[in-house]
């Protein structure tokens, strides 16, 4: 084992971090696969400047974690591991990774596709909302601008293209043959926490003012014969439960729904959600979803969720609750937590059999 850096054996991993600091006086390791998040403590190896802490090896393929470092005068400060070189990126900062043996990223992640791809930004002014919000459209090599194409319709799209490679991923699934030619719009929240979390007003503008716009931009071929759009939807934890509130008040907006960990909040399982300032609204709405029978206009879902989430359970019952509503339900639990990292590794095969499943016209 490694004197320092982190190490896995079959039952264990160990964090060992060096500090030629005399001004620490405590170290915890911070992660999110397992609570307590901050924690355990570190302790300093006797007549060592080695700091040391062991937890049981999770049901992962890979841990992202950071240290934090409270100095003798009280102050604290998150670091990254500097014995480890691999580093994930995300909205809140980098993150040190470890991956388990076995671990491997996505085969498609080593293409070179979507050179030629084209990409617009535009400025939607948004009157329910009362911002003007920047949209992005993407349209895979070769799409002439007139010709009808799907549309994939992202919550969170910058996030997803710069942290999930989610426009690289869709030029290589339609590269390969395995997906139409599509185009891709990056919609970015204007207040995430309020407008991602069940709001009718966040829905309504989606539905009124940003699809319009995009349909005008993005020529999708006429409704099928069941009346279901060429429009699939996809957000990752509130950007799901976004995406999935918008679909149930407004049926006819998406022919599919791919949902990522979605924050499914339900009372009698999500306590320690409670605290967040919409749980009660998101807990209603949720409510409606799995007490209903049925359903307006039952879609294609894909749903992807990590096995150490605490968002599972709401995920699962969430599947289940749809399902028995005529939704054409696929479900898939990936071996990782609530991350960036984790839903691109995800996007295949599942993102890419969810579009197949609601494009098998196209």
């Amino acid at each position: 084992m490694s004197l320092v850096g982190p190490a896995v054996d079959a039952t264990e991993v160990w964090f060992r971090l060096r500090l030629n600091a005399d001004d620490i006086r405590a170290v915890r390791l911070c992660q999110e696969i397992t609570r307590p998040r901050m924690g355990p403590p570190m302790v300093r190896k006797p007549d060592s400047s080695v700091w040391q802490v062991h937890i049981p090896r999770p049901p992962v393929d890979r841990l992202e974690y950071q240290y934090q470092l409270e100095h003798t005068d009280g102050t604290r400060e998150i670091t990254l591991d500097p014995h480890n070189s691999r580093a994930a990126p995300g909205p809140f900062g980098e993150r040190s990774v470890l991956e388990f043996p076995g671990y491997r990223p996505p085969a498609w992640l080593d293409g070179t596709h979507g050179r030629d791809a084209r990409y617009v930004e535009m400025t939607v002014s948004s009157d329910v909302l009362g911002a003007r919000v920047p949209l992005g459209l993407w349209a895979s090599p070769g799409l002439d601008v007139e010709r009808e194409a799907p549309l994939l319709i992202a919550h969170d799209g910058p996030e997803y293209h710069r942290y999930s490679g989610l426009l690289r991923f869709v030029s290589a699934m339609v590269a390969a043959g395995q997906l139409p030619p599509v185009r891709v719009a990056l919609l970015p929240p204007v207040d995430r926490d309020e407008h991602y979390a069940a709001c009718p007003r966040y829905a309504r503008a989606l539905a009124r003012e940003f699809v319009p716009v995009l349909d005008w931009l993005a020529p999708q071929p006429p409704r099928r014969y069941d009346g279901r759009s060429w429009r699939v939807g996809i957000g990752a934890s509130l950007g799901a439960l976004a995406t999935l509130h918008a679909h149930r008040r407004y049926p006819g907006l998406f022919g599919g729904m791919f949902l990522q960990s979605g924050s499914f909040f339900q009372r009698h399982v999500d306590g320690l959600e409670s605290g967040f300032p919409r749980f009660d609204r998101i807990a209603r709405f949720v409510a409606t979803v799995t007490d209903s029978a049925t359903a307006r206009r039952p879609i294609p879902v894909g749903m992807t969720c990590g096995t150490v989430e605490e968002n599972l359970l709401n995920n699962r019952r969430m599947r289940d609750a749809l399902a028995l509503q005529g939704y054409d339900v696929e479900f898939a639990e990936h071996r990782d937590g609530h991350n960036w990292t984790s839903w691109r590794d995800s996007l295949d095969p599942h993102l890419t059999a969810l579009l197949r499943r609601s494009w098998h016209e196209a």
